[in-house]
């Protein structure tokens, strides 16, 4: 007896559905190795590592203070040697000490209290600028302090221009340009006027300077705090050498 196969069971009929399953299970597989997606590792930053075991713990180094022992207290003083016994026989006076409280019938004399009133130092030598009444020039009797101050600078420059030789610098072969001439005088308690220094820029001409401030009137005196007084005075001389 021969056994007959069933045409449904010949699986050479199904060679095209396995060609076609194959195929998209070839190309799922393709397109799942496409989309998938990798990440770089990354690995957390461990710490340094320490090779030598286990961490050191800190240790805190503290001193302990040494107690200062105080000094040791002197020695007592030494014994005298010898022992004076004094015999309480002699006698002593007693200090009797007046009292100071007055009786009431016995008068009572107060000197008179004298105030005394120390004298107010007053500078001799007082510069010009800060003189409180300047030195009197003859003619500049009236006016204020200013008026008299401006009338005395203009006096004297007037008398210097009028005295002083100011050929004499030609004379000397100074060179030319403006000279200048610097006098420093005191006018005294008196009014006279003394103490006469001058620089020049020849011997000839600072005698000469001298020479004509010797020649000024002799002024009413200034005056500090009412009390006459001596004052200072400068004065520079300026003339042209041509």
């Amino acid at each position: 007896m021969e056994v007959k196969k069933n045409p449904k069971a010949d699986l050479q009929n199904f060679t095209k559905l396995f060609i076609q399953l194959g195929l998209v299970l070839a190309l799922f597989i393709v397109y799942v190795s496409i989309e998938h997606k990798t990440y770089d590792r990354v690995i957390a930053d461990l710490g340094t590592a320490s090779l030598s075991g286990e961490e050191e713990e800190e240790m805190v180094i503290t001193s302990r203070p040494i107690p200062v022992k105080p000094p040791p207290p002197p020695p007592p003083p030494p014994a005298p040697e010898i022992i004076e016994i004094v015999e309480d026989k002699e006698e002593i006076e007693e200090t009797v000490l007046e009292t100071t409280e007055t009786d009431e019938e016995e008068e009572v004399i107060v000197e008179e209290i004298v105030e005394e009133v120390e004298a107010e130092e007053i500078v001799e030598d007082v510069p010009f600028a800060i003189i409180e009444d300047i030195p009197v020039f003859p003619g500049c009797e009236k006016g204020t302090k200013a008026q008299k101050k401006a009338c005395f600078s203009q006096k004297i420059s007037k008398h210097i221009n009028r005295k002083f030789n100011s050929s004499l610098a030609s004379d000397l072969g100074l060179s030319a340009g403006k000279k200048r001439i610097f006098v420093m005088f005191k006018i005294d308690q008196t009014g006279s006027i003394t103490e006469i220094q001058a620089r020049a820029p020849h011997p000839r001409l600072q005698k000469e300077a001298e020479r004509v401030v010797k020649t000024l009137p002799k002024m009413t005196p200034g005056k500090q705090r009412g009390r006459p007084v001596s004052v200072r005075y400068s004065l520079p001389i300026s003339f042209l050498v041509e």
